[in-house]
């Protein structure tokens, strides 16, 4: 299925206050899961294979490396712990790097909260604001708009700093770009 993310990072000394700001909003945890992300060489995007104990799934997307809220074009595929995919993509395409985290996850209705902890980087927050798309011509600029408003306004009551927004993914912070 495609997805439209509206989505930021970034670094993150204060989860207490955000998951404390999570709870009192009634936000939906789904639980915390270890996931290990191997990111796969491509010529276009980026691949990982996601490998966690909540969450499954070969994911393609494609974002702008920039600060602060930006698009991500997505398509999600669920995968099965224990498949031959890592090594088929594995021995098809090579490795480029493997992220190592500990994420907690909530929702408030269509947006999704990450609390991160990853080895070698420190932690991190990441806001997403999600939304499908099924091509049958509805207006994506008007969803965009949306998860684009619904994203700053989380940037603002979490008070999140210009200065610790990160514009890469994790994989790339490991391999130093």
């Amino acid at each position: 299925m495609k997805h439209l993310n509206i989505e930021i990072k970034a670094k993150c000394n204060n989860h207490k206050k955000i998951r404390d700001f999570l709870r009192s909003h009634k936000a939906e945890f789904r639980g915390t899961d270890h996931q290990i992300d191997t990111y796969f060489k491509v010529n276009d995007g980026r691949l990982k294979l996601r490998e966690g104990n909540i969450e499954n799934h070969l994911i393609y997307y494609k974002r702008s490396n920039k600060k602060g809220p930006k698009q991500s074009d997505i398509i999600l595929l669920d995968s099965t712990p224990g498949s031959p995919l890592k090594e088929i993509l594995t021995r098809s395409c090579g490795i480029l790097a493997v992220v190592d985290k500990k994420r907690e996850i909530y929702f408030i209705e269509n947006v999704k909260f990450h609390i991160d902890t990853v080895k070698k980087l420190g932690t991190f927050v990441e806001i997403e604001a999600i939304a499908d798309v099924d091509g049958r011509g509805e207006n994506v600029d008007v969803k965009r708009k949306k998860l684009l408003a619904q994203c700053e306004g989380y940037l603002r009551l979490f008070k999140i700093q210009p200065k610790d927004m990160i514009s890469v993914s994790y994989s790339d912070m490991l391999l130093g770009k």
